[in-house]
């Protein structure tokens, strides 16, 4: 994983690409991913419910940065082919929030890096995790800042009830997400049944539960 600097000024380029939840836009520069985008909130299986999405921007592979060609590749394989997604490169983050060292920047790139495919984490986890145990709803503040959903995977984070809490995509995706994981709720991945979740067990000894994080 890359931090790239904003040593420069950048020139965003854009793609959209299509996915079981509707288009998604991923947008960066050649230094670096900036962001990526839910525009449709579809959940496989039901009615979608589609914001309009912009028209895609990219008329040629020439256009398409390298950050901009892995990130979509990682998305491929994260909807398609999960097995081989650890054999992906994660492109280098460009995003402003990722150039300053806060609390925010730390939970995500913690995030990132420790919570893996079919885990979960909770807030205070989290929170613990990035250094600061009684922060669990500062950690909140940052899923709600995330600027590249299922790449910083804030929909693994979840209330220590066992309540999802809540996701900028809506709980449904949430929902779908964590079940084409292998997770506890929503709908079964589309290549076959879920798998029971795992709990993430990193430095904080295994524990599966602590105090409410106060989020929802």
């Amino acid at each position: 994983m890359v931090l790239a600097r904003m040593n420069k000024t950048c020139e965003m380029k854009y793609r959209m690409m299509d996915s079981p939840l509707g288009k998604i836009e991923i947008s960066g520069c050649e230094q670096g991913l900036h962001g990526i985008k839910l525009h449709g909130r579809k959940i496989p299986d039901t009615d979608p419910v589609e914001a309009p999405a912009p028209p895609e921007r990219l008329g040629g592979p020439e256009e398409v940065t390298e950050p901009l060609a892995q990130c979509a590749a990682w998305l491929g394989a994260y909807f398609h082919e999960p097995a081989v997604l650890e054999e992906r490169p994660v492109p280098a983050l460009h995003h402003p929030i990722f150039q300053k060292d806060s609390f925010t920047s730390q939970v995500l790139w913690k995030l990132l890096k420790a919570v893996k495919f079919g885990e979960t984490v909770s807030y205070q986890q989290l929170a613990a995790l990035a250094g600061n145990p009684k922060a669990a709803r500062a950690v909140g503040e940052a899923m709600r800042s995330n600027p590249m959903p299922i790449l910083i995977p804030c929909h693994r984070v979840v209330c220590s009830s066992g309540a999802l809490g809540g996701y900028s995509g809506g709980v449904a995706v949430k929902e779908w997400l964590l079940a084409h994981e292998g997770g506890p709720a929503g709908k079964p991945a589309c290549g076959g049944g879920s798998r029971p979740a795992r709990t993430w067990h990193g430095a904080l000894g295994g524990a599966t539960s602590s105090q409410p994080a106060g989020q929802d």
